[in-house]
């Protein structure tokens, strides 16, 4: 599933001469197939937890029950009568955090559909305002959605590449984009750090979540591999080149942690992504403009001959 924060349906060129398509998509079916991206919590839930086959019957079913745990509370009982007594703690732990975001999602479209004036005008009234509780809220789904094993796989773009929205709860009210362009100026810098470690400071909430989900002995963390990064090494100029990315989690004990890579000039990003799909067991040659592998571990030391 294709998760982001904002608006991406662009028209017309972003950069270098490409369409918005190309800066605004980070999941592809083919090199001109992008992959649809969901902005809304509610559309995301009801995809992962929702009743009925389309979203007219979803929307019917919300109408007649004010919570998917009790249109299928039937099947609830039913489980269990089935359980131990471990597993009826964890299922009681999983059920309330879905009705938890529910409950969230429901409050935020309220409030949104209230006349009240918003701070994204034109959102969906399941948006909220705030990037932090967007963030937060994208984050919880995505837990619940690998505890119950709906979907293994997320790609979320947290931003725009070109965006101009502001972020109160940063620190500062200069929007990204313009801040991006800080002209080497020591101030300036300063100020598109302060968004960018907002941005980062993001990350400790999801990484707790998945901390917290015990998965018979290891935690849900130990056993996912989550990749973090930009596009961009220095949006002041545009440069895309040794663009940085953070690894976290366990990936099953497939990754050593505490490691600080840096690889030769000219290495594409690609490498690194074919080596981390190695480590998840899928055994490809290639993918996209892979020239080989990239080391995930620290070298070997040898004794001399």
């Amino acid at each position: 599933m294709q998760l982001c924060i904002e608006n991406v349906d662009q028209a017309g060129g972003c950069a270098y001469g490409y369409s918005c398509v190309y800066t605004d998509s980070i999941s592809w079916a083919s090199p001109t197939e992008p992959l649809p991206m969901i902005r809304d919590p509610r559309v995301a839930f009801d995809l992962l937890f929702g009743a009925g086959g389309s979203p007219e019957e979803r929307a019917s079913r919300r109408r007649t029950s004010g919570s998917i745990l009790d249109w299928i509370s039937e099947d609830i009982a039913r489980m269990r009568r089935q359980l131990g007594p471990n597993d009826h703690e964890r299922l009681d732990r999983y059920l309330d955090n879905v009705r938890e975001i529910e409950r969230r999602i429901q409050g935020i479209e309220e409030r949104n559909s209230s006349g009240e004036e918003r701070e994204l005008p034109g959102a969906p009234a399941g948006v909220p305002d705030s990037f932090t509780d967007h963030m937060h809220l994208m984050f919880d789904l995505q837990v619940l959605a690998f505890e119950s094993d709906v979907t293994r796989v997320f790609s979320f773009k947290t931003g725009r590449d070109a965006s101009s929205r502001v972020y109160p709860e940063s620190g500062t009210d200069t929007p990204f984009h313009p801040a991006s362009h800080h002209g080497g100026r020591e101030a300036a810098v300063l100020d598109f750090a302060v968004i960018n470690k907002y941005h980062v400071g993001m990350l400790p909430y999801f990484l707790q979540k998945l901390k917290d989900v015990d998965e018979g002995g290891t935690s849900l963390l130990d056993k996912t591999m989550i990749l973090f990064g930009s596009p961009m090494a220095d949006g002041n100029i545009h440069n895309h080149r040794r663009a940085p990315l953070i690894v976290l989690g366990g990936a099953n004990g497939r990754l050593e942690g505490n490691l600080h890579v840096k690889a030769p000039d000219g290495t594409p990003m690609a490498n690194a992504m074919l080596s981390l799909l190695h480590e998840l067991g899928h055994d490809l040659e290639s993918f996209g403009d892979s020239t080989g592998e990239f080391a995930l571990t620290m070298p070997t030391a040898t004794e001399p001959a």
